[in-house]
């Protein structure tokens, strides 16, 4: 058995390139005693894997040279020597990188029902992105009834659930996205209350318009412009959350901070960083609470999937062209 595996050869500067990984096929290892065997059905493409591959300073470390290139995965058990914790059919997910089969002793992998859902939606709203929706609008937001919430990248895996969210919990909601098509799409289908197009508007005069008394929380996954525009728009106490900036990943230069930082003292706000792994131990109770929000209707879910692992460059390019709907979602199995 053969396992076609991405394999991270170059560290970037900028936008990765076709040095920057290798397609690799190559041979199943046996199984060691307690291992068990994993054919992977789905790989998680997220903005941090940017991160990820620069060697620097960070909440996790950066990918190896001449390793499998890390990301989220979601597949089934097909062999066990040994484990106990594992059943041959067992769902499971977790950091199995980009490759089809993934050997693991079992640490740091869960179990799923697929029954409940597709296995996608663990690698989307019941994974990663929604985890860090959660936790970073509740526990680091601190959203409260009848907040003003202002959400950038609010079509995407995280910003689209971000934004449902608060709504659920009663706040008034303005999502910035790009294009019509994503703007009407967080406004009819998900249920925000306005929304920002960032290419044909322009950002300030939107805000001023769209945000007229202000924002109590601003929940960034974007940086750059947009990050600066909304903190000129804090309301006394805000609370900023920084989730990401998919707008600065791929600069060669210093990247772009911002220059309203003075209107955090101004207003008496604060502005935060969050990673989804603080919060690994209260994963189980958010997805509970996730999951009947699905069942109710409260929140909806949309995943973008290609396939194919020999389009993963392809796919991964997606991320950052805006050329995706929701969470996008890479099927490896043949």
């Amino acid at each position: 058995m053969n396992n076609k595996q991405i394999i991270f050869k170059k560290r970037p500067q900028g936008t990765p390139d076709s040095d920057t990984w290798q397609l690799e096929n190559n041979p199943v290892p046996a199984l060691e005693e307690g291992e068990i065997l994993i054919e992977q059905h789905y790989i998680s493409l997220d903005p941090a894997m940017r991160g990820w591959m620069n060697d620097t300073k960070s909440y996790i470390p950066p990918i190896a040279i001449d390793a499998v290139m890390r990301s989220g995965s979601i597949g089934k058990v097909i062999q066990n020597n040994g484990n106990p914790k594992f059943e041959i059919g067992d769902c499971v997910t977790s950091w199995g990188g980009v490759q089809q089969y993934a050997i693991t002793n079992g640490d740091g992998w869960y179990k799923v029902d697929e029954k409940l859902a597709p296995m996608p939606m663990y690698l989307g709203t019941l994974g990663m992105p929604g985890m860090t929706a959660y936790f970073g609008i509740k526990e680091v937001g601190k959203i409260k009834e009848g907040d003003i919430v202002l959400v950038s990248g609010a079509a995407g895996a995280v910003g689209s659930i971000v934004g449902q969210i608060a709504k659920i919990k009663g706040c008034t909601v303005i999502g910035i996205a790009g294009g019509k098509e994503k703007c009407d799409y967080i406004k009819n289908e998900l249920g925000f209350d306005d929304a920002i197009d960032y290419k044909s508007e322009n950002i300030y005069s939107a805000l001023k318009k769209k945000c007229p008394k202000g924002v109590d929380v601003y929940f960034d996954n974007v940086g750059g412009v947009i990050l600066d525009a909304a903190l000129s728009k804090l309301r006394m106490h805000a609370r900023v959350v920084i989730c990401g900036a998919i707008s600065q990943y791929n600069k060669k230069a210093k990247i772009d901070g911002p220059s309203n930082y003075l209107s955090l003292l101004v207003t008496r706000s604060t502005m935060q960083g969050m990673v989804v792994m603080d919060y690994t131990k209260d994963f189980a109770t958010a997805a509970k609470q996730m999951g009947e929000w699905l069942q109710q209707g409260k929140l909806k879910s949309r995943e973008d999937v290609y396939e194919g692992i020999e389009n993963f460059q392809e796919t991964y390019n997606r991320l950052f062209s805006g050329d995706k709907n929701g969470k996008l979602v890479l099927k490896v199995i043949e």
